[in-house]
């Protein structure tokens, strides 16, 4: 089967997040056409897998977008689509590459729902599968490799108080949110590092207001971005020591990630980009992704790949070249052999090296 076909077709299942149903079927329908066993898990996850025995890589790949479809085509030696980027391109390659695995061990390519939104495929499947090596599926371009993401912590918070007239000296509830607000980004300011990847950030990407009678309430969405050294329980107290106890909900939470640049998945990548005339470049990313949530209870050795500018991702510009998608496709075919023939590490060895708690992955506060 043409590998732009696999992705023109899965690109063509509209699948924003919540509504991916058709495309994990596509999916798992391209996956037995280039002879892979697939499956559906509970969570609608789609697997697509070949071979067996050990050592079994994973590449964890997520097929829901964020929303607004747009024209699928192929012009000019670029195809356009909801999710060429972000991330069903790296999705697509990883299923072709799969697809010529013929050696020993089993690669798992793992389609998640739900990534843009809350994660909920992943933290399905993470209790689930111990793989002895990962791949995670974004956008780096054919040439680089994502080792690091910062963390995320998304608040809603929420102030209240009486309406006063507007000559009153009395501050209003909305001053009141935005004094906060000044103080959070002072806080920010005492976590900034050098680099934007080791800096403290937040966004206010809400401010909603709403009057009952003389009660008036303002409701401020804020998402903040980690750096390896802050971690989300300092969010917390920070927010508990500024009197928003019981004024506050996080939705979604992560600690930032960061791989070993020197680990077998990143080594194996490496060669393989090498080997086809690339240098490859070891990224950071100032978002985030599954990976921060796969990596610190798995334990194994593992980076984020894919074809793709990630500066596209959720643009009315998503697209992606079709040769830096072929390249890509090669690039994770290799990576996938070299992978299997080294001895997977032992369980014993992958839990020492694993965050003490699996249980983070059920609380409510677990970002996607």
């Amino acid at each position: 089967m043409d590998e732009v076909s696999v992705l023109k077709r899965l690109l063509e299942a509209y699948s924003p997040s919540g509504e991916e149903g058709a495309a994990v079927r596509e999916f798992t329908q391209l996956g037995k056409l280039l002879g892979l066993s697939t499956r559906i898990d509970e969570a609608g996850n789609g697997f697509a897998r070949r071979g067996s025995g050990k050592p079994q890589v994973l590449f964890l790949g997520h097929i829901d977008t964020v929303p607004g479809e747009l024209p699928v085509a192929v012009k000019d030696g670029r195809i356009t689509g909801r999710g060429a980027c972000d991330a069903k391109g790296p999705l697509a390659a990883a299923l072709v590459a799969a697809s010529r695995h013929t050696g020993p061990g089993e690669i798992v390519i793992a389609a998640a729902v739900g990534e843009e939104k809350d994660s909920r495929g992943a933290r399905h499947l993470i209790p689930r599968h111990s793989p002895d090596f990962l791949i995670v599926g974004e956008p780096s371009g054919w040439d680089g490799i994502k080792i690091g993401y910062k963390g995320n912590v998304s608040l809603q918070l929420l102030f209240g108080g009486e309406r006063t007239h507007l000559s009153s000296p009395t501050q209003t509830t909305v001053e009141t949110a935005l004094a906060f607000l000044h103080r959070l980004q002072e806080f920010c300011w005492e976590h900034r590092g050098e680099t934007p990847f080791t800096s403290l950030t937040a966004k206010v990407h809400s401010i909603t207001t709403t009057r009952d009678g003389g009660r008036e309430s303002v409701e401020v969405g804020v998402n903040l971005r980690l750096p390896e050294r802050v971690r989300v329980a300092e969010i917390v107290q920070f927010l508990e020591e500024n009197d928003l106890a019981g004024k506050y909900r996080i939705p979604d939470s992560s600690e930032a990630v960061v791989a070993d640049r020197d680990s077998p998945v990143a080594r194996a990548l490496r060669l393989a980009i090498r080997r086809r005339g690339g240098e490859p470049k070891l990224l950071r990313k100032s978002g985030t992704a599954d990976m921060n949530l796969a990596v610190p209870v798995w334990g194994c050795p593992a980076a984020a790949y894919g074809p793709g500018d990630a500066h596209l991702d959720h643009t009315d510009q998503e697209s992606l070249l079709v040769e830096e998608y072929r390249r890509s496709i090669g690039v994770l075919e290799a990576a996938f052999e070299t992978l299997v023939h080294i001895a997977g590490p032992t369980r014993a060895a992958r839990a020492a090296r694993a965050s003490p708690s699996r249980q983070s992955l059920t609380r409510s506060a677990v970002r996607g």
